[in-house]
């Protein structure tokens, strides 16, 4: 039985689909009630007048008003605004949300740092299907909700609650939703990686708190360049006690004639050992927590 091991490009093309069409309900669904607002099947009222009454042409409003942005880098806060508090539209950026869930939760959390610890600790101790990936995942997007829950906290207090009152628009909603994520980004992020991406962004490089006025596109890659970069050094350090075993366990193999053995297969019972009377999990997850600039 043939099995396809090459399944990025099909990812990536569903990921694109999806987005696409996310966009283009979402542009159609605007279309049609800005169309419905102006050619409604309504009766125009009847404005009755008294007899020597000056009547004056009223000027007529535009149904929609689009606020101008200062830094909307997809021009999706547009779409948003043509229909603001509008529940139908609502349900489209649900939808939209829950499709692109998995690109958000591996681009704006910190996900992407403990998932690949996780990777390599099993590359080191030498079990590559235990835990199996369901665990990991399933571990790493627990340990992700609780490290940014201050974050999604003060998103909710912030953002979501004065929307519901409606006090805040969903662009301005939006827009405040974004300031506790971009801060979160920021702090892990690197310096050397954040001006390095707004070189080639062309934007002007600031610290302190002139860094919010820097764009997503340009946070965003410094923030996940600086993810893997420190999960890489975690991997390292996690690796040196592995592999002073397998030395140890090649050394006493050669000593001893068996060369036809593999030192993996004898070195990996001692590696399980050694992590669990070590709580080498309690201790991991402890120090990525730790980690994190919340």
């Amino acid at each position: 039985m043939k099995t396809n091991k090459n399944h990025l490009p099909r990812y990536i093309a569903g990921f694109i689909l999806s987005l696409i069409l996310s966009l283009f309900c979402i542009g159609i669904l605007s279309s049609v009630e800005a169309y419905a607002a102006f050619n409604g099947d309504d009766e125009p009222a009847v404005t009755t007048y008294q007899e020597g009454q000056e009547t004056m042409p009223e000027e007529t409003a535009p149904p929609y008003e689009i606020p101008p942005t200062d830094n909307d880098d997809t021009g999706l806060l547009g779409l948003l605004a043509l229909n603001d508090n509008n529940g139908t539209l609502d349900l489209v950026i649900l939808i939209t949300i829950l499709t692109l869930a998995p690109s958000i939760l591996l681009m704006f959390t910190c996900f992407t740092r403990i998932i690949i610890v996780f990777s390599l600790l099993r590359t080191a101790m030498g079990t590559q299907t235990v835990p199996p990936n369901q665990v990991m995942v399933g571990l790493a997007f627990f340990l992700t909700l609780f490290v940014m829950s201050p974050v999604f906290s003060e998103v909710n207090e912030v953002a979501y609650k004065p929307y519901k009152n409606g006090e805040l628009t969903t662009i301005e909603a939006c827009a405040a939703a974004t300031t506790p994520l971009k801060e979160f980004m920021l702090k892990q992020t690197e310096t050397e990686s954040l001006e390095f991406f707004c070189d080639i962004s062309g934007e002007e490089f600031v610290m302190g708190e002139e860094a919010m006025n820097i764009s997503f596109k340009t946070i965003t890659p410094a923030f996940i360049l600086s993810e893997i970069k420190t999960a890489f050094t975690i991997g390292f350090l996690i690796f040196i006690p592995f592999l002073i075993i397998d030395i140890v366990v090649s050394s006493l193999l050669m000593s001893m004639g068996m060369i036809m053995l593999p030192p993996a297969t004898i070195a990996m019972p001692f590696k399980i050992l050694m992590f669990v009377l070590v709580d080498g999990w309690q201790l991991l997850v402890g120090s990525l927590i730790a980690g994190f600039n919340v």
